[in-house]
């Protein structure tokens, strides 16, 4: 089941959802549309290493936008901080969005109970592509859990991508053992 624009906007309410800044044109009868922020990150080497923290660049989309090129992986990240307490939340893309090329998340499309943060998104496009700071870029969609949580993500002690900021974080990978 997902939940519908009034059982967001109850859940809002509630708390237990959290989306800022919010606004209500961007409240679909089922999905959030969240946009662009202004920061993308590259990471520093062309090659990386899974058992090394990859260092990245960020850079601040311009006013008058960024061209995005394929065969270069970008860190881009949600200009919404969102909170979610007792739901899965899943950002995908929109179709106007897939539509222009523009993948926003290579594998990473589901939250977990609990993430609190702005989403980070691992874009890549079919071809170039001018972007902007602002402009739509995914939908979250939220499903209620079956079951009580034991332990949300915002609680756990390595949680690695916990109250992320208003730019792209890295992989931590690097923090695994293996």
């Amino acid at each position: 089941m997902i939940l519908s624009d009034k059982r967001i906007l109850e859940e809002m309410e509630k708390g237990t959802i959290v989306i800022q800044p919010y606004e209500r044109e961007a409240l679909g009868s089922n999905s959030y549309d969240v946009h662009l922020g202004k920061w993308l990150a590259t990471y520093k080497n062309h090659i990386l290493d899974a058992r090394v923290h990859n260092q990245i660049e960020y850079f601040e989309i311009p006013e008058d936008g960024f061209v995005l090129y394929p065969h270069v992986f970008y860190l881009g990240v949600t200009l919404e901080y969102t909170e979610t307490h007792v739901h899965v939340p899943f950002l995908e893309g929109k179709s106007s969005t897939g539509r222009l090329g523009i993948d926003i998340h290579a594998t990473a499309g589901k939250g977990d109970v609990g993430f609190c943060g702005n989403w980070t998104l691992e874009i890549s496009v079919k071809q170039p592509v001018k972007v902007y700071a602002g402009m739509p870029i995914g939908q979250l969609i939220y499903f209620p859990v079956e079951g009580e949580i034991e332990v949300k993500y915002n609680e756990k002690k390595n949680a690695k991508y916990a109250q992320q900021i208003d730019k792209p974080v890295e992989s931590m990978m690097w923090k695994n053992r293996f």
